[in-house]
């Protein structure tokens, strides 16, 4: 399957750009289907189609993880020698609404990569006036917002705090917050809520079909004219193009872009 889907059509079209929708819509009027997902279907409809110095694709070569050693991808059992299926995507979109414009979202995937983790990151916007210095002089960074859905759900809340006493001196903090440790008790897995909502009726969590659409939509071009591929070891972020990308929204790709997968 995967080698004929490849992780825009696997990952991006529909997960990552899922939690796009769920980061960048509005406040529903009522917690309810039809509310959810016409918020989600407006901000989908807003987004540009991302252009071609906005997208990296890569794909996988012989490296290792965790000392172990793994083989390209085009290695693995049952791919062509010469696939071009892409492994990674590293893409930056905009949204041509009031309340986003000029906000650069981010999404990246990718298979053997050091580390499976999916996170929302919001990087907040400074003042226009900063109040106070750092240590060194400059401005303090931007607050960053760290949604975790997994391995480990929860929230992180990176700032700038105070140290006490004299001279003023600002050092970073953070405000973390885990389900596992806040609610020890067994978690439900995510299924198993979708399972429910199915047995309830309850569509909030499902998709529409004018989502779905929305969705392909941004993509279709790039089904049809994919970018070049950039190769990357296995076992490392992924390719130099892709982290310099990222870094002109000032994210790492270590964990780091508004949803990744």
């Amino acid at each position: 399957y995967y080698d004929r889907a490849g992780a825009l059509r696997d990952m991006v079209q529909n997960h990552l750009t899922q939690l796009l929708a769920l980061t960048a819509m509005e406040v529903p009027a009522t917690f309810t289907a039809d509310a959810v997902r016409n918020e989600k279907v407006k901000v989908l409809q807003s987004i540009e189609p991302p252009r071609p110095e906005d997208v990296v694709f890569g794909q996988y070569e012989r490296g290792s993880i965790e000392g172990e050693e793994v083989p390209g991808y085009r290695e693995e059992p049952g791919v062509e020698p010469s696939s071009s299926t892409e492994t990674f995507v590293a893409l930056r979109l905009h949204i041509a609404n009031w309340r986003w414009q000029g906000v650069p979202f981010y999404l990246c995937t990718g298979k053997r990569l050091p580390q499976s983790v999916s996170q929302i990151i919001i990087t907040f916007r400074r003042p226009p006036v900063a109040f106070f210095r750092t240590w060194c002089g400059a401005a303090p960074p931007s607050n960053v917002l760290v949604i975790t859905l997994q391995p480990d759900e929860g929230f992180d809340l990176f700032f700038e705090a105070k140290r006490p006493g004299q001279p003023l001196q600002l050092e970073p903090g953070n405000l973390r917050f885990r389900y596992r440790e806040a609610f020890p008790e067994r978690l439900p897995e995510a299924y198993e809520t979708l399972l429910m909502d199915i047995m309830e009726g309850d569509q909030t969590l499902f998709v529409r079909a004018d989502e779905v659409e929305a969705s392909w939509r941004l993509y279709s071009s790039l089904l049809r004219n994919p970018p070049p591929l950039h190769f990357y070891p296995a076992g490392t972020w992924g390719p130099p193009a892709a982290e310099a990308l990222l870094q002109q929204g000032l994210l790492s790709p270590v964990g780091n872009s508004v949803a990744r997968g």
